[in-house]
């Protein structure tokens, strides 16, 4: 019953894209919930190609965590586009995706990566250039529920991680995420809920990924990106499942040329093809992802220990943010 109410719920999600040809493929791709814009693009491209020719898409964008749940659940998966490996590894507990999935797929499995930014009112209002600027008093901040959305875990990552970067003691870090939770209004489920929440005008800063800002920037929304100085590198997995048909394969390794890593970049994602960047038509990209002046860090920092361990830390059953959310009054599973 638990597994049928599950599904049920994910089919308003569900987006179709075309119709198989006779005798055509049909890939199911679940994702996380911020790149709908850009996958549709690729997709788009990629069956107008020999290679994708009679291929069709069914196309379902959710939380991270919550799509890699309804996966092992049985909602048919052919690529799995989700927001962390943590996720991914999930996948491999089940039996459904290959265990040596870093050292198989192009780039250890990445197929896009981003940074955790700050989404903020024209011109700024609130002058939030810095981690520290989130704690002032009157500062509303909008993130994610860190359970279901991949967005969010990695939303606390980063805010640990740039006082860590400081010089900050892991108590004096864990301090400052504790302080920065009391400033938050609101937890949405996904990524891209919490984007509409903050368009609807609610708070003053948004945490999320760099990518999903300029997708509402692209889009004409009325939003500035802040990129701290002080930031965590985000790295996106795209994974086919072991039952999936050949085709899946192609498709994936398509998003990794050189083509489909440019439409990357122009919907606001840092490339895992950085030669891309040399091209005159995205030197405005290049400018923009400069890493110059910052402190970008990885999951695979002493502070972190991986994800494995990071999950155990700060997301498990008797985790940090389990103790942060009780008392601040947020949500908890």
């Amino acid at each position: 019953m638990r597994r049928f109410l599950l599904l049920s719920l994910l089919i308003p999600v569900l987006a179709f894209t075309g119709i198989a040809a006779a005798g055509g493929t049909t890939l199911n791709l679940v994702a996380f919930s911020t790149p709908k814009t850009v996958m549709g693009t690729l997709i788009s491209n990629w069956t107008k190609t020999s290679a994708g020719a009679g291929v069709s898409f069914t196309q379902s964008y959710g939380s991270s965590g919550s799509q890699a749940k309804a996966i092992v659940a049985g909602l048919p998966t052919d690529i799995a586009f989700l927001s962390n490996a943590l996720d991914i590894d999930l996948l491999v507990k089940h039996g459904l995706v290959i265990p040596s999935w870093t050292k198989s797929l192009p780039q250890g499995g990445m197929v896009a990566n981003s940074v955790v930014a700050f989404v903020v009112r024209p011109g700024n209002p609130k002058h939030i250039t810095s981690w520290a600027d989130l704690t002032k008093s009157g500062v509303q901040v909008v993130t994610p529920d860190p359970f279901p959305s991949g967005s969010a875990k990695w939303n606390v990552l980063a805010a640990y991680g740039a006082q860590r970067a400081l010089g900050k003691t892991d108590a004096q870090a864990y301090g400052y995420v504790k302080a920065l939770f009391k400033h938050v209004v609101q937890q949405d489920s996904s990524a891209s809920n919490a984007m509409q929440t903050f368009l609807s005008g609610k708070g003053d800063v948004l945490l999320t990924y760099e990518s999903e800002a300029y997708t509402a920037k692209l889009a004409s929304q009325p939003v500035q990106i802040v990129v701290p100085k002080q930031s965590i590198n985000i790295q996106l997995p795209m994974v086919p499942l072991k039952t999936a048909p050949a085709k899946a394969a192609t498709f994936i390794k398509y998003c990794h040329s050189a083509a489909a890593q440019k439409l990357f970049v122009q919907a606001g994602y840092r490339p895992v093809l950085t030669s891309v960047l040399s091209d005159p038509s995205l030197a405005q990209w290049k400018t923009r992802f400069s890493t110059k002046g910052h402190d970008f860090y990885s999951i695979t920092s002493p502070w972190f220990g991986s994800w494995p361990k990071a999950s155990t830390v700060w997301f498990g059953p008797n985790g940090r943010m389990l103790k942060i959310e009780q008392a601040v009054g947020g949500p908890t599973s």
